[in-house]
């Protein structure tokens, strides 16, 4: 079992509820991502998704985009993130999710990017862009290594894609909270509840929702109802705004604790 499947049943065990936190990799530099990580964890942050910079981030909103745009500018390579994550992983045990597009991935090479994310500690991968329909030989390579496989499923999956998710998602299935980019909202949409049912259907893995959520309030609510809850873009927007601020690290670990105490008693 991986370090996402461990704290998965752990939670369970604690009637707790997890928070995974989202940020680019390599924003504002590859060299403070590290620092970034472990704010986010003393928040209380249960899984890291560290996000690898794309030139073409179809599901990204214009916040993840910009963040993107920066680490790139900033030497982030595939590669580079990897060993961001063996850095991180020299000093924690927290959960690594690699957040990806399919592009990336096909340049590096699908065997040698499972074997090199493993040796680096990440847990698991998530490609954004991945055709659940042809996932075989991707989810394949990567359980060989002993890595998680993590599937989207939104409002729009048809009920044959919902199983295909479920049948190759491993650690716990994602799911979009709404169709469209990444983002923050005021409001959480009326398609999370019947996505969370017709997903329960189909698996019984673990289920954390995302694209959206930026508020405690947001937290609360879907607490109820999930496993765990994606929070992206608003972190990333406080790094957006903190980009030359010495207390960076403070504040994102400031802002990550009051969304984790949206989880109430049960954090």
């Amino acid at each position: 079992m991986t370090r996402i499947g461990c704290l998965f049943d752990r939670l369970r065990k604690q009637g707790r509820k997890g928070l995974i936190a989202y940020l680019t990799a390599g924003d504002p530099s590859p060299e403070r991502t590290p620092a970034l990580v472990e704010a986010l964890e003393r928040g209380g942050a249960d899984l890291i998704e560290l996000g690898v910079p794309f030139s073409d981030p179809i599901a990204d909103g214009p916040v993840i985009q910009r963040a993107g745009e920066r680490a790139l500018k900033a030497g982030t390579t595939l590669g580079g993130v990897l060993q961001m994550a063996a850095e991180i992983r020299g000093r924690s045990e927290v959960p690594l999710l690699l957040f990806t597009y399919l592009n990336p991935v096909m340049r590096y090479g699908l065997e040698r990017l499972a074997r090199d994310a493993a040796s680096a500690g990440i847990d698991g991968c998530l490609l954004t862009d991945a055709s659940v329909e042809e996932a075989g030989a991707y989810a394949a390579a990567m359980h060989a290594e002993g890595l998680d496989t993590v599937f989207l499923a939104a409002p729009t999956s048809t009920e044959r894609r919902l199983k295909l998710v479920a049948e190759y998602s491993t650690g716990f299935v994602y799911l979009v909270s709404r169709a469209g980019v990444t983002g923050e909202r005021d409001s959480l949409s009326a398609a999370v509840g019947p996505l969370i049912e017709a997903v329960r259907r189909v698996t019984a893995l673990p289920l954390a929702v995302g694209f959206g959520i930026s508020k405690p309030e947001h937290v609360a609510e879907l607490g109820r109802q999930v496993e765990a809850v994606v929070v992206g873009s608003a972190l990333v927007r406080l790094i957006e705004r903190n980009l030359d601020n010495p207390s960076l690290e403070i504040q994102l670990e400031s802002f990550t604790r009051e969304l984790k105490h949206g989880f109430g008693a049960h954090a």
